[in-house]
């Protein structure tokens, strides 16, 4: 009797309340409704380069896989099948493609192993929409919980598909409260993608090694310092310096070109 009542309350609780049963034995059914009640959740966390994104998603996963079962994925990582981090922690991962689909993952590995209760997902900003969608359809059909990490923008200070993708249907969103600095000590805001130490805003989002000689860097910029703004050929003032500099010797132009100061 107490279950079923339990099941009544489930099918139509819509914020998830714990409830107790006024009954003889129902510790088992009240568990049984805390499950029915759990629902896996989409969360998205995000920050700049260096806030610990890699970092956390390695702690959740070490964390998680100690009393349940998941998966960590990860896409473009620097170590390849891995999440790394730039503390130089790394765990193998599950290799993202754009032609993975994440349901049919997920099912799969239910299917071979009996349960998944998680999913650990790193560099979420390079996932395609659809992706991310299967994401919400492995949340809401199968009951898992999907923790996500990315990058909001690229370096030419627009969002990743993926990452606008999940802003706009996560169940959870969290900017990293570890703070990444500019060189000029204000928070950094900012990708900033160098060749040869001059910065640039226009290319390929992934950059493809193609054994050129330009040595490519990136940095973390406040806004100030990232962005040029093109108004009749005019462009921002920095506090400290005239022109938009690279670093405190270098002033980046217009044109991509730099002159020395």
């Amino acid at each position: 009797m107490v279950t079923k009542w339990c099941e009544r309350v489930a099918a139509t609780a819509v914020d998830r309340a714990v409830v107790l049963a006024d009954a003889g034995n129902w510790s088992h059914d009240v568990s049984h409704l805390c499950n029915l009640l759990t629902m896996g959740r989409l969360r998205f966390s995000f920050g700049t380069m260096s806030s610990g994104k890699s970092t956390l998603a390695l702690q959740i996963h070490h964390n998680l896989s100690a009393t349940s079962t998941g998966l960590l994925c990860s896409m473009h990582d620097r170590a390849g099948a891995h999440v790394s981090s730039a503390l130089g922690v790394s765990t193998p991962a599950v290799e993202v493609h754009p032609t993975l689909d994440f349901h049919v993952l997920a099912t799969s590995h239910q299917t071979a192993h009996g349960a998944l209760d998680y999913l650990v997902c790193d560099e979420a900003q390079f996932y395609t929409d659809a992706q991310v969608e299967q994401l919400a359809q492995v949340v809401d059909e199968l009951d898992v919980d999907v923790y996500a990490f990315g990058l909001l923008t690229d370096f030419r200070g627009k969002l990743f598909p993926g990452s606008a993708r999940l802003l706009e249907i996560a169940d959870e969103r969290l900017e990293l409260q570890v703070q990444a600095r500019c060189w000029c000590g204000q928070a950094a805001t900012h990708n900033a993608r160098l060749h040869d130490g001059v910065q640039m805003y226009d290319g390929d989002v992934v950059l493809i090694d193609d054994g050129s000689t330009a040595q490519v860097t990136y940095e973390l910029r406040c806004r100030s310092h990232w962005i040029v703004r093109h108004s009749n050929k005019m462009y921002i003032i920095c506090k400290k310096y005239k022109f938009f500099p690279v670093n405190e010797n270098i002033v980046c132009l217009p044109n991509n070109k730099s002159i020395k100061v």
